[in-house]
């Protein structure tokens, strides 16, 4: 029987033990999920049809005894809330949120006490006892109001188990415990109903108390049998975890003292090809899993057998892989049947809703008569996978970017949006009349959203599973809210929501038969299969960590016989160990690194394969890294084609602006982006001020308070005139620039007293100039001038063009000034060598104010000129001339020498530019 899968050899008893009255009996499993693997196993044992025995997991075959429905976590957590308000005094009463956080933890012990059918009073009461003693240092006249009702929540422990579990025994609902306990109370009854039914056990490992009083009970009745599935390996080591409750089970069951113990098995000991695979990160893990799947595939198919992988199995040790591993598996798999919880964290549907939950509150808590929204709670909604591709918003996300619009309000959103559709309509809509309105919007937009996904794609699929999940949880509040209709604030119906989101997890169910089988550790549990890979296999992640979350101490659950973190691990090995026990090729996979949140030490499991290694296992290691290339990164080379070349052309003709040439010594590629793709930045809503906007508005303030005296030379009065203007005129400019950006808030309101200071600035040095003497006349204030660049040497003529920010004449002086409201030193401007200038990206400044020069040169009549910067940042500096400096001379006139050796470098930087076979290359800095 060496091999035969533990179903087959259950299935073959079934029809040699039972054959004629297969019907009567009723075979209980430890999950569900293997009952369709037994039906199959059952098919494949016989040639004519015959009427299956009945099959049920240990959880349904106990509810049937007990004659109690079994409650969900949430509606658990609701119902002890409805108790726990019942039985306590008003003052005293704790609101949802903060109940929640110790009710959770007392379930789980209420829970495991029922379990294990312990007495209540007696467990709770020796928690208050404990309690009591670590107190005992405490003098009476030092103890607090708040350490009384510390020690008074102990006192109350049993009052809140003994109310609970009448509160929904009369109701015919309860928790798992509490159905375990009653079925146990119930069981004489259920024994005399059921004189002809036969009970086969299979597949099962650890038994709590409550499960093992009722299965020998059955056996002694001589109503039942039960089949274990353990290996000799693991049974034999006193000292094997894998074994420690079936031995435990074989040395106290009466039964065993006169009966076979079956089954012992010997298959972990067979041929097996272990093969153990670190690689960093859990990420690396799912892509090496894709492979192995794909290997395993091209095998198949190279040896002309059928490419099937209903005989492999891949376990997650952690459910978040789940999403990452869908993406990592080839595309030849087919069929896949996904059996394992997922957690609502990283649920896309409860991501959407708890986004829409900040956005809505922030709106109400902001101002709820206005309604006021915020952009990034708005973009984070519009953008969301689950809504982007269907309430057709693009044109309203692209508005909201290019006007700034950074808070908006309920009206004006729904103006922006002009034809909106029911599902932008049901995110959107309003959350100011109550909670259960609120939560009925959430369940419509769940009900369209679900609408919107298909059934034939896989993924889409997943997702209305994620979407349903949720769903659920939102229609139990509604049931929740209607009863308590007191409970009405927003704030706390969130609180409550976050409570229970963490209860509510998403169940995959899939064709079990039929392709490759994702499942997490536990539905594992009674299935063998040939090929198994399992992932995580590090401390913490497989096996668990040693979480206590328990108000049970350690020392007290070993006294009483509750489970601890040793028989929790026993559990997680028996599955490891199981899992291996019929498989002829297994990978195990960890995360090699030793930090970060995913991290941890290699499994001890797979030290303990080592260390235990069987004659007949073979064991590799391998350690996988991602192949780093020995070029980090390839610098884009784009040659230049015939289009590219009319590109330029067109652009020689409309003009070379002084920045675009300084773009292009900065990096080609940019130019090439800017200038030949003509690709634009994306529009985002510019929160802060930006310091390009910040400029923008400085110079546009200066250009409309210097216009009325274009052609004039300007007076003390007329400086003292624009002071008065400035703050209308940087409101007005920032209002034109930042349209519909907040300026009356945070950074933005300190950027604007900054604009108002660097324009006051500015006038204040240029009235002392005025006041010192200095004869100052506006000639050009944004203007835009050209001039022709004719050169022998270049292929066609090509025009500079470019806007000047002001041109004036100080005492007989042509001053063409480019204003930069970053920081510009004097160093900056001084040039020492022509050679090398366009090569040079620290000679941008030059490069731009001698274009400028150039394109003036003729308008000047002759006056001498210079070009030059007033930076904002350096205003004390004043005017910084650009300036030649040949030996210890400095000569600031630019002249026809000047200029002439300037186009010099200029017609190199363009024949570079306009040269067919000179590709745009990247400059990696």
């Amino acid at each position: 029987m060496t091999n035969t899968s533990f179903l087959d050899k259950i299935a073959a008893v079934l029809i040699e033990n039972y054959s004629n009255e297969l019907s009567n009996v009723i075979v209980v499993l430890p999950n569900k999920r293997a009952k369709i693997f037994l039906i199959e196993a059952l098919k494949n044992k016989v040639s004519t049809n015959i009427l299956s025995p009945e099959i049920i997991s240990i959880e349904d075959f106990i509810q049937d005894i007990s004659g109690i429905r079994s409650i969900d976590p949430i509606e658990l957590l609701f119902e002890f809330f409805k108790v726990y308000l019942s039985i306590t005094e008003k003052s005293n009463q704790q609101s949802f949120e903060l109940f929640a956080n110790w009710a959770k933890t007392l379930l789980q012990d209420f829970n495991e006490i029922d379990r294990y059918l312990l007495d209540p009073s007696y467990v709770l009461s020796y928690l208050k006892d404990i309690e009591d003693i670590k107190k005992w240092g405490i003098e009476v006249e030092n103890k607090t109001a708040l350490l009384e009702k510390y020690i008074d929540f102990w006192k109350l422990l049993p009052n809140y188990y003994n109310s609970l579990y009448t509160h929904l025994s009369n109701k015919g609902i309860g928790y798992q415990g509490l159905i375990y306990r009653e079925a146990v109370n119930n069981l004489s009854h259920f024994s005399n109903s059921i004189s002809n039914k036969q009970f086969v056990f299979a597949g099962f490992n650890a038994l709590n108390a409550a499960e093992e009083k009722i299965i020998q009970h059955l056996i002694a009745s001589d109503c039942a049998k039960i089949y274990w599935d353990v290996d000799q390996t693991f049974l034999n080591d006193p000292y094997h975890d894998a074994g420690l409750f079936v031995r435990r089970f074989k040395e106290s069951w009466k039964h065993y003292k006169s009966n076979p113990f079956e089954w012992i098995v010997n298959d972990f000991s067979q041929t097996k090809n272990i093969h153990v695979i670190g690689t960093p990160k859990s990420i690396g893990q799912t892509k090496i899993t894709g492979s192995i799947i794909e290997n395993i595939i091209n095998e198949s198919r190279s040896l002309g057998t059928d490419a099937s992988l209903d005989k492999v199995a891949i376990v997650l040790g952690e459910e978040n892989l789940l999403v990452p591993l869908l993406y990592s598996l080839p595309s030849s798999v087919g069929a896949l049947n996904i059996t394992m919880g997922y957690s609502s964290k990283n649920n896309p549907a409860q991501i959407l809703i708890a986004k829409l939950f900040k956005m809505h509150t922030n709106a109400l808590s902001r101002n709820a008569q206005d309604y006021v929204l915020y952009y990034k709670d708005v973009l984070d909604i519009l953008t969301h996978p689950l809504v982007e591709p269907y309430a057709k918003t693009s044109a309203l996300v692209n508005t909201i970017n290019k006007n700034n619009y950074t808070f908006i309000t309920h009206k004006k959103l729904l103006e922006l949006h002009s034809d909106p559709t029911d599902l932008f309509l049901l995110l959107f809509k309003k959350w100011e009349n109550g909670s259960i309105p609120v939560l009925e919007t959430i369940s419509k937009l769940l009900q369209r959203i679900k609408e919107n996904l298909s059934n034939d794609n896989e993924e889409e699929k997943i997702t209305k599973a994620f979407v349903f999940a949720i769903f659920k949880t939102i229609n139990k509040l509604i049931n929740y809210y209607s009863q308590h209709k007191h409970i009405d604030k927003i704030e706390t119906l969130y609180a409550i929501y976050k409570q229970v989101i963490d209860l509510a997890e998403v169940s995959f169910e899939g064709e079990p038969l039929n392709g490759l089988q994702i499942m997490g550790v536990l539905e594992s549990r009674v299935l063998d299969f040939d090929t198994v890979i399992v992932t995580s296999m590090n401390e913490g992640k497989f096996p668990a960590g040693k979480s206590q979350n328990s108000f049970i101490p350690y020392d007290v659950k070993r006294e009483l016989g509750l489970p601890t973190f040793k028989e929790k691990d026993a559990i997680y090995t028996y599955h490891f160990y199981h899992l291996l026990q019929r498989a002829k090729n297994i990978y195990l996979l960890y995360n090699t690194e030793s930090e970060g949140l995913d991290a941890g030490e290699k499994s001890r499991f797979i030290t303990q394969l080592e260390v235990e290694k069987q004659k007949n296992h073979t064991l590799t290691h391998e350690i996988y890294n991602a192949v780093l290339p020995e070029t980090a990164y390839q610098p884009m080379v784009i040659p230049k084609s015939e289009s590219v070349m009319l590109r330029l052309k067109e652009i020689a003709e409309k003009g070379f602006s002084p920045s675009a040439l300084t773009s292009y010594i900065r990096n080609p590629i940019q130019f090439y982006f800017q200038k030949i793709l003509r690709i634009r930045e994306v529009e985002e809503v510019e929160e802060n001020i930006a310091l390009n906007t910040l400029g923008t508005i400085i110079h546009e303030t200066l250009k409309v308070l210097y216009e009325p005296f274009i052609g004039k030379f300007i007076s003390e009065n007329d400086i003292l005139n624009c002071f008065k203007q400035i703050d209308a005129e940087v409101l007005k400019q920032f209002k034109l620039v930042y349209k519909e950006g907040e300026i009356k808030k945070g950074r933005n309101l300190l950027a604007f007293e900054v604009a108002k200071r660097n324009v006051s600035n500015f006038l204040k040095v240029e009235l002392e100039s005025i006041k010192s003497g200095d004869a100052i006349k506006i000639l050009a204030l944004e203007q835009t001038f050209e001039r022709t660049l004719n050169h022998p040497s270049l292929p066609f003529p090509v025009l500079i063009k470019g806007n000047v920010d002001r041109i004036e004449e100080r005492n007989g002086t042509i001053r063409i000034i480019d204003y930069k409201t970053g920081k510009v030193d004097k160093v900056n401007v001084i040039l020492k060598t022509w050679k090398g200038l366009t090569e040079d990206i620290k000679s941008d400044k030059i490069i731009q104010v001698l274009a400028y020069a150039y394109m003036y040169e003729q308008e000047a009549k002759g006056k001498p000129i210079e070009a030059g910067i007033i930076s904002f940042k350096n205003l004390k500096a004043g005017f910084l001339p650009f300036a030649f400096k040949e030996e210890k001379e400095m000569n600031s006139i630019i002249n026809e020498e000047v200029l002439s050796n300037y186009l010099e470098q200029i017609v190199v930087l363009l024949n570079e530019i306009l040269e067919v076979k000179i590709p745009f290359e990247e400059i990696i800095i």
